[in-house]
């Protein structure tokens, strides 16, 4: 079958919007030809800064021929109506139109072939349409023209069998080493023909090659590289034929905190920094040119170094000036800067923040005096010019500047560890203090924007409300931390975090029916989670669905009394009206059974608490073969019918049973 190959060709697509430019422009290929009646093709889309390709396979020179029904009016229609069929689908007359009923009536039913086009007729129409309806983030319009695009677009062209169905068949290689046109008659000919005009089409075929490069320099200098994918796909968007330079700056930048350094470069230059052996950052780093030079690396790579001194020489200065005023200092200038216009100041949140953090230390039996100070100093650095310039060196920066001022190592490190962890996969903080200012930050951030009505709806969350709910149960569940929530939020709140919970569990292996059979039990985020293990395996195991089993016969059987006889079996137990032997026996199993459950509870031994029921399954048993529940005898029924409700609330008090599925 004939092939498809599109080029959009334009000026440099920002490196940040291409990969999603490449879905895009599948999806509305695969959708016009989709409805257009095209089938089981098979497309590729390509991007690199100055072009975006298509290529199909499989795609027929001819639009399949279509058939479409159309529902008229019924038969007995007023006349006004049977007109109007007629006007709008070019009867004459309806004799000879089909007619079928449908329920109690019987319409007309017209019938149209419309025999399919030829798809260089079908194709240019697409291209047209994907060009104005393509959702850029950003376009622009140049000259005089009314057509957008992300960038000028400078041509177009469209090979459909082999020939030119739009543009003339040119193609063009890299801006500065093949400037000059070539021709392609399908894609695998194009493909070839870039490679040799400088041109690496494929995106994963450019990032390897550049990681390539850059760790063929790293091993030659004994240096090494750190993980960066977010920078290494902005750079492979920025280059069509990648060459790796090896850059070096002066030893004496290096005094500065090397995550300042690291910033600048990645930052504002786009460059790979190098490290040695012990993990510091070395004086050398790695470039990733679009052309080799004319007269080699030495002029691309002294015109960045000199580039790069001067950066690094705006972050030492930075450094220096902020190192002259304490830490401390700084908090008063807090009073400048706005939160959020309803919740004021950023010193009334670190006010705020550190009552919190007092009241926190108190319950994890933490030093409230170093809690206080973490919390008193831990947004000061957003007063300086460092964290000015670089707003990700928040906190980072901070400790640096608790450190100089000789502030304790715990409060240094806690000003840094806040704001973590910064994203679901991220570190968590696990000192003491560190533990307690994250804490006290996002607690105070979910408290003051639920208590002003900024709650997330939907998709939205202006204030990463959601996140720093799941910051806060990753911090506990992953330190191991019993808290009780509610001392420190909201009711809405606390829902709110036990719903990030739920979330967070869901990827465990623990059933969504499990975790909400236990979110009510407690407010310890921790607690909750040894409940729903416990639960898991428990129900894993013969004893543990046997009494499932036993729970939901119990549970059943009150609900259809309570229902028939609008009363609630929750009193107590007329011992004298217990005239079987198992009915005695089952009262005194469940004295020992409560007896166990609360002592296993107290310990948090969940899976404990479960397992204890094991003693009891005989009992309750033998009870439900052996008895008549709903006796004639009201007395004897309802005494049976309380030990039942004693049973499932025993059951209840470990986890909501009723909850679990299955």
């Amino acid at each position: 079958m004939p092939e498809l190959l599109v080029e959009l060709f334009s000026e440099e697509i920002p490196a940040r919007m291409q990969l999603r430019a490449a879905e895009d422009l599948r999806a509305l290929a695969e959708k016009y030809l989709g409805d257009a009646g095209f089938a089981d093709l098979q497309m590729e889309t390509y991007v690199t800064p100055r072009r975006l390709v298509l290529v199909a396979h499989n795609l027929s020179a001819q639009q399949p021929d279509r058939s479409e029904e159309i529902k008229g009016p019924r038969v007995d229609a007023p006349q006004p109506a049977l007109n109007g069929f007629m006007q709008a689908n070019h009867l004459k007359s309806l004799e000879g139109i089909e007619q079928r009923a449908i329920g109690k009536a019987t319409h007309y039913f017209l019938t149209r072939q419309e025999k399919g086009k030829a798809a260089t007729e079908i194709l240019p129409e697409m291209i047209a349409a994907i060009i104005q309806q393509f959702p850029w983030p950003k376009a622009m319009r140049w000259g005089a023209g009314a057509q957008t695009w992300v960038r000028p677009l400078q041509q177009v062209n469209v090979i459909f069998d082999g020939k030119a169905l739009m543009g003339d068949g040119e193609f063009y290689g890299h801006r500065f080493l093949s400037p000059g046109p070539f021709k392609a008659a399908n894609f695998e000919q194009y493909k070839s023909e870039l490679k040799k005009h400088h041109v690496i089409l494929d995106q994963t075929g450019r990032l390897a090659e550049i990681l390539n490069q850059l760790q063929k320099i790293a091993a030659e200098k004994k240096l090494s590289l750190r993980d960066d994918p977010a920078l290494l796909d902005e750079v492979t968007g920025l280059v069509e034929w990648p060459v790796a330079m090896l850059g070096t700056f002066e030893k004496e930048y290096l005094q500065v905190p090397q995550e300042c350094l690291i910033a600048t470069m990645r930052a504002n230059q786009k460059y790979f920094p190098l490290f040695d052996a012990a993990g510091g950052l070395a004086n050398h780093f790695i470039l990733i040119a679009n052309v080799p030079g004319a007269n080699g690396p030495a002029p691309i790579v002294h015109g960045n170094e000199r580039v790069l001194r001067a950066r690094l020489s705006d972050a030492k200065f930075f450094y220096d000036q902020d190192l002259k005023a304490p830490l401390v200092s700084r908090i008063e200038k807090l009073k400048t800067i706005q939160f959020h216009e309803k919740l004021g100041t950023l010193h009334e949140k670190v006010q705020r923040i550190t009552g919190i953090a007092q009241k926190l230390a108190a319950a994890l039996k933490a030093d409230k005096k170093l809690a206080a100070r973490a919390a008193e100093l831990c947004k000061a650095d957003l007063t300086t010019a460092m964290v000015g310039e670089f707003p990700e060196l928040q906190g980072i920066m901070g400790r640096y500047y608790a450190l100089h001022d000789g502030e304790n190592a715990a409060v240094a490190d806690a000003i840094r560890d806040h704001y973590q962890p910064l994203g679901p996969t991220a570190a968590v903080p696990n000192a003491p203090i560190s533990i307690i200012i994250a804490l006290a930050d996002k607690l105070d951030t979910l408290n003051e924007f639920f208590r002003i009505g900024e709650k997330p709806t939907g998709s939205k969350d202006p204030y990463a409300l959601r996140r720093a709910a799941l910051g806060i149960v990753r911090i506990l569940l992953e330190n191991k931390i019993q808290l009780p929530l509610s001392e420190f939020v909201q009711p809405d709140v606390l829902e709110f975090i036990k719903d990030r919970l739920a979330v967070a569990l869901r990827d465990t292996g623990i059933s969504h029916d499990k975790v909400r059979a236990c979110l009510s039990m407690s407010d310890d985020i921790y607690l909750i989670l040894k409940r729903a293990q416990a639960l898991k395996e428990s129900l894993l195991q013969r004893e543990g669905l046997a009494l499932l089993a036993s729970y939901r016969r119990a549970a059943n059987i009150l609900k259809a009394e309570e229902k028939k006889y609008k009363t609630a079996y929750d009193g107590e137990v007329d011992i004298q009206s217990l005239i079987e032997d198992i009915d005695y026996h089952l009262y005194e199993a469940l004295k020992i059974e409560k007896d166990s459950v609360s002592k296993a509870l107290l310990e948090h031994d969940y899976f404990g608490a479960i397992k204890s029921f094991s003693d009891l399954e005989p009992i309750i048993d033998e009870f439900f073969d052996s008895v008549l529940i709903n006796d004639d005898n009201q007395a004897y029924r309802v005494n049976r019918l309380r030990m039942l409700s004693i049973f499932v609330r025993t059951v209840n008090s470990i986890a909501d049973f009723s909850q679990i599925e299955g």
